[in-house]
């Protein structure tokens, strides 16, 4: 009886320890961005200070990734819980373009919201002599990490302009830091990078050297077969150096997240986001073109519910 009666009182502890510890499990946020000289990784570091101080329990990190295409499998696949991704790639993995690096349609993937739009950035060293996208011919170009998003945006509007990669002297695939250092290094030529604006690597390439901005005239962005891809400007004064505004495009980028996040946590991002627009504008600039009046709208795949949940009670849907 005694015997009995002490394995009950072990039985009761253990199932208290494991409901207490059930409890307490953390509420794990990994936000995925891109390169950390690039826009998204400032942004999502701001985001996961965010999160770590306005959601209980939760325990966050940023991961540095090859941006879009990556970070839209790695949510599918359960090892983030917000990611930033451009609104044509996110189309692309929702309907399981292979072409675009996503072998099956990415079921999974809920939105967060519309954010700020990346520009099409196509910057040349001034003494490559390269002023137009018909000069880049024969030219030494970088065009972003293979199927990622800034690539994938070189190829439509490469198409659109009449070239593609066989038309240059030498492509490589890499993303902003490394093609910058290549141009000032006289090893690359020009690169086409797709960011928000004022991106460091640019800034950088500005400080350095004397480079010219690559306009992709409205004539070209109307060619493109895809209605993520909007005629806009760089304006004037973006860069060093840069005296007037360039004509090029600009897709939104989105935040991403995916069915297993729950909808408290998802609401909770969603809202500690809108509630702190001017934390994340400091953190980029960028930022401060997100707007809570177009983030729910336009978007290529379903809204989460949690987040859908903070838009009806903004008033934003």
């Amino acid at each position: 009886m005694r015997m009995t009666k002490r394995f009950s009182l072990f039985a009761a502890a253990a199932a208290l320890a494991a409901s207490s510890s059930a409890l307490a499990a953390p509420t794990f946020i990994n936000v995925l961005t891109g390169g950390t000289s690039g826009v998204y990784y400032p942004i999502g570091v701001a985001l996961s200070q965010l999160y770590s101080n306005g959601i209980e329990g939760s325990k966050t990190s940023v991961q540095a990734t090859k941006a879009s295409v990556e970070n839209l499998n790695l949510l599918q696949a359960g090892r983030g819980e917000l990611a930033f991704a451009l609104g044509d790639s996110v189309a692309d993995a929702w309907n399981g373009v292979e072409d675009a690096g996503f072998k099956t349609p990415l079921k999974k993937l809920r939105a967060i919201a519309g954010t700020y739009p990346n520009y099409i950035q196509v910057v040349a060293s001034k003494e490559s002599g390269i002023t137009t996208l018909a000069d880049l011919k024969n030219k030494r170009i970088s065009v972003g990490a293979p199927k990622s998003g800034t690539e994938l945006n070189a190829r439509a509007i490469f198409k659109a302009a009449g070239l593609s990669y066989e038309d240059m002297g030498k492509v490589e695939f890499l993303p902003y830091a490394e093609s910058v250092e290549l141009i000032k290094n006289r090893q690359l030529d020009a690169t086409l990078q797709s960011s928000g604006l004022g991106m460091a690597a640019i800034r950088d390439l500005a400080a350095t050297m004397p480079i010219t901005f690559v306009a992709i005239p409205a004539d070209v962005t109307a060619k493109i077969d895809n209605a993520a891809y909007q005629a806009a400007s760089i304006p004037a004064g973006t860069y060093d150096g840069q005296d007037s505004d360039v004509p090029t495009v600009a897709i939104t980028n989105l935040l991403v997240s995916h069915d297993g996040v729950s909808d408290d946590v998802a609401y909770q991002m969603t809202k500690l986001m809108f509630n702190n627009l001017d934390r994340l504008g400091n953190a980029h600039s960028a930022a401060k073109d997100i707007k809570l009046e177009g983030a729910a709208k336009g978007l290529p795949i379903p809204l989460h519910p949690g987040a859908e949940r903070f838009y009806k009670e903004a008033g934003a849907l």
